[in-house]
């Protein structure tokens, strides 16, 4: 049987150059996605931009979103409202296609274009790889080996070949021979690098394995208040979907409107805390609208177990939000780590090849 040292080196190259393929992948679309507000918004200012948005109150783009919905419900699949880098209202037709309308006068402004369109794929490329069904198992499984056992096992390898000069293994010889550099670039940049990518992959897991991650974070339910929790179940009687938009909560800014599929199925409006992107926690709320104008709070941030408070923050942990400008900069540079570490280990695994 062969030594642990000597699976936890194979464990690592093997993986490595497997898995480490598609954590490539991953980290330069997830890189170039973090900045897709800011992209989409530089390149379609006619679409969602508006000026002065800040003095826009709430009131006024939920009486446009009333008056698009009255003049368009027959066809429209979903409404999103002023969110992220758009500032203008934007509807999802059920025929497939996106139109932008204006948040105070409703105005037509055009639809969807070409970027806001590339935008979308490179995100159903980062999370499925562009394979239907199956695609979504095959970055979240390598996310998860990526987490558990690539970068572990690098520290481990790290730690063993380091332990007694901690300082040879922080430092990179620029002048050194090419296998000499790629070895001190790899283990450097997997050292100092080591939390950031530990963490998206922990998080990004988290969007294919979400059944079992929220069974894992039921731990923390322990420690919730009970009796708070009971009044998210509430109901209140609404006049109808008017009525709704009038009585939203002033806590929250009402981001999106899903519309039912047919006479018997339900609205459901999803609220963010935040319009805009901030630093700091993600809190929404969820509220299903019936046929016979009750209401359910599905969640709200504010009394929901605290398993559902944590799983709300994997998405601004996983993309840097959560921690303002300084994490999406960092998020945005650990994305390019993976392909340097899968192109170093490959040259430092040939150059040993080369030895035997």
């Amino acid at each position: 049987m062969l030594p642990l040292n000597t699976i936890i080196r194979k464990t690592h190259l093997w993986l490595g150059l497997t898995c480490g393929l598609i954590a490539s992948f991953s980290g330069l679309t997830g890189s170039l996605y973090v900045w897709q507000p800011e992209i989409t918004a530089l390149l379609n200012p006619h679409l969602l931009k508006v000026k002065n948005i800040s003095d826009i109150d709430e009131a006024t783009i939920l009486k446009s979103a009333a008056t698009l919905t009255e003049n368009l419900k027959d066809s429209i699949d979903k409404i999103h409202l002023p969110y992220r880098e758009q500032q203008t209202i934007s509807i999802l037709f059920e025929n497939g296609k996106t139109n932008y309308y204006h948040p105070v006068n409703y105005e037509l402004l055009g639809s969807k274009s070409t970027s806001i369109s590339f935008f979308e794929n490179l995100l159903d490329l980062h999370r499925t790889l562009g394979i239907p069904k199956i695609g979504k198992y095959i970055v979240g499984t390598s996310a998860v080996l990526f987490f558990f056992f690539i970068l572990t096992s690098g520290i481990y390898i790290w730690w063993k070949t380091f332990a007694h000069n901690f300082r040879k293994g922080f430092k990179i010889k620029w002048k050194s021979k090419k296998k000499k550099f790629n070895f001190d670039l790899h283990k450097v940049l997997g050292i100092y690098f080591f939390t950031p990518l530990f963490v998206i992959a922990f998080t990004g897991a988290y969007f294919t394995y979400n059944t079992f991650y929220k069974s894992a974070l039921k731990f923390f339910d322990e420690f919730n208040n009970t009796q708070v929790n009971e009044t998210i179940k509430t109901s209140k009687d609404f006049l109808g979907f008017n009525d709704v938009l009038k009585n939203s909560n002033e806590t929250y800014a009402l981001r999106a409107i899903y519309f039912p599929k047919d006479s018997a199925s339900n609205y459901r409006f999803r609220f963010i805390k935040d319009r805009f992107i901030k630093a700091g926690f993600r809190k929404t709320k969820e509220v299903e609208l019936r046929p016979d104008g009750k209401t359910t709070t599905l969640f709200d941030f504010k009394f929901d177990t605290n398993s559902n408070r944590i799983a709300a923050q994997f998405y601004p942990v996983h993309v840097g939000e959560i921690a303002g400008l300084f994490g999406r900069i960092l998020v945005f540079i650990s994305g390019f780590v993976p392909v340097v570490l899968f192109i170093t280990g490959f040259k430092v695994y040939k150059t040993k090849v080369k030895r035997v």
